[in-house]
């Protein structure tokens, strides 16, 4: 670990243009759940007879929103987690100047609490909802504490989370700023994530750089292109190479 730890160091201090790519695992040591793993999300019973990606698809939302956000109130909507190392330490690089951009999957918008500025959020946030028939914003606050289970707004609409949904496209604005970013990186830094979640996935293939860095507890499909593979938690890596 600390010859690792070292290389990475190595590395981000030989780099002017670095881009961070996250998943799920990014913010499990703030205590949020992850997706895919042995107590994910998805492993969970939802006490109904869909799963879990039928019950946050597009469809269930505007056939079922009742259903709908009663599985997205107890499962995603999560607003009192912390920014955890990770976090801070992508921040502190952002401030050094040499993170160029964070390109996120996650949707609890720890990355900005941390203190980070340029996030693209491939997937969206909890912390945007917006008015459907108005487009009048409102905050995740509003959501969780709506007396009734389909939080409507003043003008009567049914509030949707900026979100993106089974069924639904990724937001083109982040997804043209992301590609950019990478594109333009000498060096990516890929964590939390088991790479297999597309077309955000796919991303990875813009990157033309040589220091490609993959910090996840479980083999991904571009572990061979990875000059260096970190197995430990990226929360401890990030400190370590970073903060400390």
């Amino acid at each position: 670990m600390d010859k690792q730890i070292e290389e990475l160091k190595r590395l981000i201090d030989s780099s002017q243009s670095i881009v961070f790519f996250g998943g799920a695992g990014v913010s499990t040591e703030s205590g949020i759940p992850d997706f895919r793993s042995a107590d994910g999300l998805y492993s969970r019973s939802t006490g109904t007879r869909y799963s879990p990606e039928q019950l946050i698809s597009h469809t269930c939302y505007i056939k079922h929103p009742e259903m709908f956000y009663k599985f997205y109130r107890s499962k995603m909507l999560i607003t009192d987690a912390k920014p955890n190392p990770a976090h801070y330490a992508l921040a502190e690089l952002e401030r050094q100047g040499k993170l160029k951009a964070v390109v996120t999957q996650n949707i609890d918008g720890l990355h900005q609490a941390a203190g980070s500025r340029n996030v693209f959020e491939l997937h969206g946030s909890v912390h945007r909802n917006y008015c459907t028939k108005c487009r009048r914003l409102y905050d995740a606050e509003y959501i969780r504490h709506y007396p009734e289970m389909i939080p409507k707004c003043e003008c009567g609409g049914v509030l949707k989370p900026d979100v993106v949904l089974y069924e639904e496209s990724l937001p083109a604005e982040e997804l043209h700023g992301a590609i950019s970013a990478i594109s333009r990186a000498d060096m990516l830094i890929v964590g939390g994530t088991s790479l297999v979640v597309y077309p955000a996935a796919g991303l990875l293939e813009y990157f033309t750089g040589d220091k490609l860095v993959l910090i996840n507890k479980s083999p991904t499909a571009y572990d061979k292109a990875a000059g260096l593979i970190i197995r430990e938690p990226i929360g401890e890596t990030l400190k370590k190479a970073v903060l400390i």
